[in-house]
This record gives C-alpha cells, structure tokens and sequence, in this order.
C-alpha cells in the first residue's frame, strides 16, 4: 500500500498554530486528527486571506474547511451487559477498516486493526501487545495475525514502528514490544513465525541501535544509543524532533517556558517521555516533582533496556537455530554485556530495588517506578533480587485497586496515585515467574475488582484507574481520563482466563 493519502499538520502553517494557541478545541489532539475537505494549501492561503477581514471567526473557518473526528463514547453505550460480554462486543467497535485515508493525518495500514479508544482513534505500539493478549483470551487469531503483519509493514516502511499511524508520530516510536507480539501469535500459530518475521525484528533492533558503532568517549550519544564508560552501549528513549508536538502544541510550549533548558532540548525531552509511553511521571523529572525539570533523554530507562535485551535473545535464538554462527557468536556478546550492564546500573542493592540510570550525573535515580517489574517478566533478576522487589511492591505500591505506578503524586498521569493496565500485567507476570504467587494473585484480584467495580458505575473500561481509592475517578495529566479501552480490555480478559 503506498505511503499516499496523507497530509502533514505542519503544512497548514500559521492556521494551526493559531488554532492551538487559541484553544478553540478543548484537546489540542482534536484539530490534528481532523482531515481538511481541500489542498492544504489551498486553506492555508483562504485563511491568510479571511482572517484579515471584520468580523473573522476562526472555529467557523475552521468548521467549513475540515471534517470532524469521531470519537468512541458518542457512539457506543455498554447498556448494563455483563463485564465479559461488553468485552467481547468492544472489538469490533474498537477495529478499523484497512484501506486509503481521505486527506488526513492517518497512515493507512493494509489490514485491520484495534485502536484503543476515546481520542486515541489510532493504533499505538505499546498499547497493542496488551490489547493483543486479550485478542488471544477472545480467540480472535486472526486480528492478532493482522496486528502482527501492520506492524511489521510499518517496519519495512519507515525502519521502525512509530508511536502511532499517525504523520505527527513519525519522528518517534514507542517501547519496542514488537517480538513480544511475534512470540504471542506463534504461541497460537507455532514457532515458525519467529522465523517469518525475523527480518522485521533485526531492523527493529537495527533502529534502536542506530549510531551505536560511531560512538566514543568524546561523543557518548547518538539518538536512542548511550556508551557508558567501560564502553558498554544502552539505550535511552529519543525524538527526532526538537519542536513543541503537534497535537500537545499548547502544553509543550507552556511546559517549555517554565524550564530552565533551552525550548530545544525541552521539547526533546518531553517527546521522549511520549516514546517511553510514560507520558508524564515523574521518573522523568529532576527533582522528581515537575515537568519543567524533565530530562527524558539522560536517562538510561531500565524497562526499554529488558526489551531490547529480550529482542537480542531472540535473535540468539533464530541465528542459532540457523546455524549462523557469526551472528550468533556477536549476540551472545551483546546479550551477556547488556545483561551484565543492567545488574550493574538498573540494580540498588541497599534499597532491593531496579532503578533508572542518570548517566550525564553518573547516578541512579531513586525514583521508585514499576518499571523495576521488568528485569523479573524478563528473568533478568537473581532470585534474591526478585525476592527483594517482591517485598518492595507489597510494602509500597500494593494499594486496595492494585499497584501504584510511582510513589510521588505530581498530577501527572503516570504517577500515584494511578495505576495502569499493563504494569499489573508486568508485575502479576514477573513476580509468578518467581514464585510469589500469593502476591501476584493478589494484584490481579485487586486490579480486576478495580476494573469491575467502575465498569458496574460507569459502564465503561478505563485507560487508568485510581487505585488508593477505587471509588474516585482516576486524572493527571493533559487530557481527561478515556474510556474504552484498549489494553485494559486485553488485561483483563487474559487475566479472568488465567
């Protein structure tokens, strides 16, 4: 399918920045994902002309020149059914049409796929391993199979999968779940698939590990690559661009005037923390407190870190069985360093705990996150490692809802006291792998008794739930709370059939 059809936002110039800046949209994602009924430049020049003229109004304007999204809650209602048979009846409501766009951001993909719902009338990377799990629990292979072949069109079309199918997400991807996607659909359709879609999972890696061989002392960095001192490489999450988002224009630019660092580096950071799928919390912030602290790209994350680690074990494991030798023998290596560098960066023996690493300040991070559950769904972890975070989560993030992501309450989304679908996934996973099975059972009874108590209130799924009190409505962050949804659908279908 050709990259045709679509448009950029940027091309409408002064119009969108206008539109943002004023605000005649309540969510700055609105006007991005509306699609022009004209040549973009043609409207850009009829606004340039118009807007000069007694008695403009831009809303009107831009009412007559663009068609309006959709979205999910104006057109679906649970009607009281049943958790499981709401469930079940979401997918189709959640899945798009493949096929050619009509002028808008959207990138069109060849075959359909589940977006998560609400605004986010996409597909996006990270979330579609979770919502892919309760496709498996539904037994719908086969959009599992499509979802698998869209991202790894898109892999062969642009070199990586970006954040979302959408123009303004080009310039980033999200956190690299692709070959856990892969694993999932041959645990349906065997082992071969690993094999059909190895090319794929090397130019995945191959993008996340750009730049890695023209790095030195001198120059440490290169987009998502960080070599630390004996040499080892890591990876941090990265944006191409250094410019406000399109479709947070508003917010960025705000967030950017309040800090102390150049409005560059600022949005640069800021549009790593969207990669990182974290968007925001305050793992990325300096001081832990504010985004206007937020240093996303300094920061070696120890969750992107297992799942590269994770990729690089696979791909041991296809040249093997390929009898590759050389290439087996180089990611025998990388995995053993890479594993190595983790224990010794990620890994705080005092406090029992995985950490973020500050590696322009040489030092972790101390922000307690759920992203230490992955070195245990990864079995990174020695079993007195696992030991020691298993403690960790029951005393500290373990709340009546489920698990917190972080202990700091910023009013950002990814912070206390919210708690999101796939980090219990990760967590109740990485923790029966061990054997903490009590604990793990306790979150997932915790985390589904969440999901049923507001779903009974609401007739809705969440995005995110707040799990200090599981009778208040989950915020934070720049838009409200989405129903629909996604991942947490698929969380909770695989975990009730567990």
């Amino acid at each position: 399918m050709p990259f045709t059809g679509v448009f950029f936002i940027e091309t409408l110039g002064a119009l969108y920045t206008d539109v943002q800046v004023q605000r005649i949209f309540p969510d700055s994602k609105y006007f991005v994902d509306c699609i022009p009924n004209g040549d973009p430049v043609a409207i850009l020049a009829q606004y340039e002309k118009e807007k000069l003229q007694d008695g403009f109004r831009l809303k009107e304007f831009v009412t007559r020149h663009f068609i309006f999204p959709t979205d999910l809650e104006s057109t679906y209602r649970s009607g009281n059914k049943p958790i499981l048979q709401h469930l079940e009846e979401l997918w189709p409501i959640l899945t798009r049409k493949p096929g050619p766009t009509k002028g808008g951001t959207l990138i069109p993909l060849p075959f359909p796929y589940v977006v998560p719902g609400g605004r986010f009338r996409e597909i996006y990377y990270w979330d579609s391993y979770f919502t892919m799990l309760g496709l498996q629990a539904s037994r719908q292979v086969h959009l599992m199979q499509n979802m698998v072949d869209n991202f790894a069109y898109l892999i062969d079309l642009f070199g990586f999968i970006p954040n979302g199918n959408r123009t303004y997400y080009l310039s980033r991807s999200q956190p690299p779940f692709f070959t856990l996607m892969v694993e999932l659909l041959a645990v349906e359709k065997g082992k071969p698939v690993l094999l059909k879609y190895l090319p794929q999972i090397e130019k995945e890696h191959a993008f996340w590990m750009d730049g890695e061989k023209q790095l030195s002392a001198s120059g440490n960095t290169y987009r998502h690559t960080v070599q630390l001192p004996e040499g080892i490489v890591l990876n941090r999450y990265w944006d191409d661009k250094d410019t406000a988002r399109a479709e947070a224009y508003r917010e960025d630019s705000k967030a950017a005037a309040q800090s102390a660092e150049t409005p560059g580096i600022a949005h640069r950071h800021i549009r790593a923390a969207c990669e990182s799928g974290w968007d925001f919390s305050s793992r990325w912030f300096k001081d832990g407190k504010n985004i206007a602290s937020i240093q996303t790209s300094h920061i070696i994350p120890v969750d992107l870190n297992c799942l590269l680690l994770h990729t690089e074990e696979i791909l041991l494991e296809q040249y093997t069985a390929a009898n590759n030798e050389q290439m087996a023998e180089a990611f025998r290596q990388r995995i053993a360093q890479r594993k190595t560098a983790i224990q010794q960066y990620c890994w705080d023996e005092a406090a029992g705990f995985y950490f973020d690493y500050q590696f322009i300040d040489h030092s972790i991070t101390h922000q307690f996150t759920m992203a230490a559950v992955y070195p245990l769904f990864f079995s990174i972890a020695t079993a007195q490692q696992a030991a020691k975070v298993a403690l960790c989560i029951e005393e500290k993030f373990l709340q009546q809802g489920g698990l917190l992501t972080t202990l700091s309450n910023t009013q950002q989304q990814w912070d206390h006291p919210n708690g999101w679908a796939p980090l219990q996934w990760m967590a109740y996973k990485g923790l029966k792998k061990y054997g903490h099975t009590v604990l793990a059972n306790e979150i997932k009874k915790r985390w589904m008794a969440t999901n049923e108590k507001i779903y009974t209130a609401t007739g809705k799924m969440m995005e995110k739930y707040v799990v200090t009190d599981t009778g208040s409505k989950a915020g934070g962050g720049e838009y409200p709370n989405q129903d629909g949804f996604g991942w947490t659908n698929g969380v909770y279908l695989k975990m009730s059939r567990e």
